[in-house]
């Protein structure tokens, strides 16, 4: 009892226990050793749902000291998974555990998630909440303590936004702030309050990712433009899978109207007389670069610059000191700078029903074409044939030889012939030999002269035998998961996987069933050369790209994502540099691009789960340009009165940078891997092709 109260194991799920759908997450693990010293193993299990995979973490104990791990986990269900944790000893004691841990929010796919390092706890945003009565659409709000904030960028991309007081920047470790750079290059949003001047000056990591700079304090007697920003028609009308939100029922509804009020929902917005009395503290400074969306005369209240393909918002005031703290429409400012869509405070008509994931997209293109299915003809056929012969077959032919006590020897008889034949036909069609086939979609994100891989590793692996087979990582950040089935395929991973994790990397053993292809996906971050630049200059007739291919790959079917349309660029040898002249009018419109590839996407993934049926319907054969189409799903459209409704993990969606006016090269490079393997076996097939995807902000 004594050594067990020497242990202090305490756990913090996802942000403040807020858990996203279709994301990592964080797992916080605090323990406080007060007892003797030990080596301890943290064993992560996930529940009665998923009971197949477990994940563990060593770690060295050693006598009055407090240790803080960080464990990646990937929410593959909806309403009803839940964590077991146990701290182990070397003779596999369990010295402290923490059973049954369930979030105390689940957040659907597209609910914004601000996350919060705020001043003190009830400066934390509140934000509004909308009239749709589903809990996991309600906009949420998460305060994270700098002491337990992850440092790793993976398990940030969660979140949709970050707000930051500028007292608390100073207590973020290099490793925390390198994750905050890593998540704002691949789309996120940080919000920064100002307190003092001082708090930027004293943190250089700040002062250089701020847009402006401040440099003094002022009163600001009159500030309506807050207000009037609240007002106008501003707000988000749409969100990424906002056509899989906007049903109820299981029945498709119809768009909300594009009308004024979709995009300034408070146009009407009562004014708050005692906030607009009151004077406000503001920053003064000099503005370096991004614009100003809130300024009252020559003094910015707010200021928002471009970092990669993210933002960061300076907020030139503290939200949590008085007149901000009372003012009435603060949680409707907070629901504004959240990108809440307008039109989810105008309709109660939104519910989340589920929908298919993206991981069967890829799954299609990749899986092993060794495995044959039995069409159901013929499966019936054969039942039909089995009746007969145990039926007026075998009744026949022994009552002609006048022996019917036979029976009771040839229908066992029958039983085994037809078991062999069945067991000849499954080898027939299933067997083969082992494969590995690997899709990497990765995202290049520039870093000063470098850049940074944000990649998804897609790997199929098929078994002739049930066999375990070894995995390791290889990048600086990298974790492995099964695939996502989404909520219409379960909405749980069936993997049988035990992971070893190894700083922010892992080793893994998965177990593959006899004859059968397993999907695993790999997210990865790297700091890597840039193996693709990319420029984009206007001309008199439109716009100038130049690519320089920097790889050892030559790269096919390029094209260019900008305005809403799609261009061809055709290819491009490796080593090589090319200008390609674009007009303003050139290409095809993206939305018709994407439902000209994914038209069959649903289907393809219907019938890839089956266990019946012709097996090329499901399979995608054109892997660039579905891996293509795959990059912008949520410009599927309805059809046929159903909608085309996929579920992807945060940042697979290329759309919202497309729709905010930048631009993405994608390229296509065939047999070619941009980082080492995964497997730690030698298979006797293997495939691996690479789809590159370079985000550029044109100006």
């Amino acid at each position: 009892m004594c050594a067990r109260a020497a242990i202090q194991f305490d756990v913090f799920l996802g942000y403040d226990g807020i858990v996203p759908e279709a994301a990592w997450f964080p797992v916080v693990c605090e323990i406080k050793n007060d007892g003797p010293s030990f080596k301890g193993t943290i064993e992560l299990g996930e529940g009665s749902l998923n009971q197949g995979r477990s994940q563990r973490l060593s770690l060295e104990l050693p006598s009055g000291t407090l240790k803080r791990v960080v464990i990646p986990v990937f929410s593959s269900s909806r309403g009803y998974d839940s964590w077991d944790l146990r701290l182990l000893d070397e003779g596999g004691r369990v010295r402290a555990e923490q059973a049954g841990l369930r979030p105390r929010r689940r957040a659907a796919r597209g609910t914004p998630i601000m996350g919060a390092i705020s001043r003190t706890a009830s400066g934390t945003p509140v934000i509004k909440p909308i009239l749709a009565q589903s809990a996991e659409l309600q906009p949420a709000s998460a305060r994270l303590l700098p002491s337990i904030f992850p440092d790793n960028p993976l398990v940030l991309e969660g979140l949709t936004s970050l707000y930051l007081n500028s007292e608390r920047a100073s207590e973020l470790s290099a490793s925390q702030v390198s994750a905050i750079f890593a998540w704002l290059n691949v789309g996120g949003h940080l919000i920064v309050g100002v307190e003092q001047p001082t708090d930027i000056r004293s943190s250089p990591w700040l002062r250089s990712l701020l847009p402006c700079q401040v440099n003094d304090l002022r009163p600001l007697a009159a500030h309506p433009q807050l207000q009037a920003w609240l007002t106008n028609a501003t707000w988000s009308t749409n969100l990424i899978y906002s056509s899989d939100l906007q049903r109820q029922y299981g029945r498709p509804k119809p768009n909300v109207p594009a009308t004024a009020g979709v995009s300034d929902p408070f146009g009407d917005l009562s004014v708050d007389a005692d906030f607009e009395a009151a004077q406000l503290q503001v920053a003064v400074g000099k503005l370096q670069e991004g614009t100003v969306d809130v300024s009252a005369g020559d003094t910015p209240l707010m200021v928002t610059g471009h970092r990669g393909r993210g933002r960061v918002t300076v907020l030139l005031f503290s939200p949590e000191r008085e007149p901000m703290r009372s003012w009435k429409n603060l949680p409707v400012f907070w629901a504004k700078l959240a990108e809440v869509p307008g039109a989810w405070y105008t309709s109660k008509e939104f519910n989340v029903q589920g929908g298919w994931s993206s991981d069967g997209i890829f799954g299609a293109m990749i899986d092993s074409r060794q495995v044959h299915k039995l069409p159901v003809g013929w499966l019936l056929l054969l039942l039909i044939v089995y009746l007969v012969v145990i039926g007026p077959l075998d009744q026949y032919w022994l009552k002609r030889i006048g022996r019917p006590m036979l029976t009771w020897i040839t229908f066992p008889c029958y039983v085994v012939v037809f078991s062999l034949v069945i067991y000849f036909i499954g080898y027939k069609l299933r067997a083969g030999e082992s494969e590995w086939n690997e899709l990497h979609v990765v995202d290049v994100l520039a870093n000063g002269e470098s850049a940074e891989l944000r990649g998804r590793t897609y790997a199929s692996v098929y078994s002739p035998s049930n066999q375990r087979y070894a995995l390791e990582g290889q990048q600086k950040y990298s974790t492995l998961r099964g695939e996502f089935a989404g909520q219409w395929g379960g909405g749980q991973s069936g993997e049988r996987t035990s992971i070893l994790q190894i700083g922010d990397s892992f080793r893994a053993e998965i177990f593959v069933p006899v004859w059968t292809s397993e999907l695993y996906v790999n997210d990865w971050w790297e700091p890597a050369p840039s193996p693709l630049l990319v420029s984009v200059l206007p001309d008199a007739e439109g716009w100038r790209v130049k690519v320089d291919n920097q790889t050892d790959a030559r790269l096919t079917n390029l094209q260019w994502v900008m305005g809403g349309r799609v261009v061809a660029l055709g290819d491009l040898g490796a080593r090589q540099g090319k200008t390609f002249p674009l007009s303003r009018e050139s290409g095809i419109l993206l939305r018709s691009f994407v439902n000209t590839q994914g038209l069959n996407f649903q289907n393809v993934v219907t019938y890839r789960q089956r266990a019946l049926g012709a097996a090329e319907r499901g399979q995608i054969a054109d892997l660039p340009s579905a891996s293509m189409a795959a990059s912008f799903l949520s410009q599927l459209s309805y059809q046929q009165g159903y909608p085309n409704s996929f579920t992807c993990p945060p940042g697979l969606d290329l759309s919202p940078t497309a729709e905010q006016g930048g631009a993405v090269l994608l390229a296509w490079a065939e047999d070619f891997s941009p980082v080492k393997p995964i497997y730690r076996f030698t298979p006797r097939r293997s495939q691996k092709h690479t789809l590159w995807r370079v985000a550029v902000s044109v100006k």
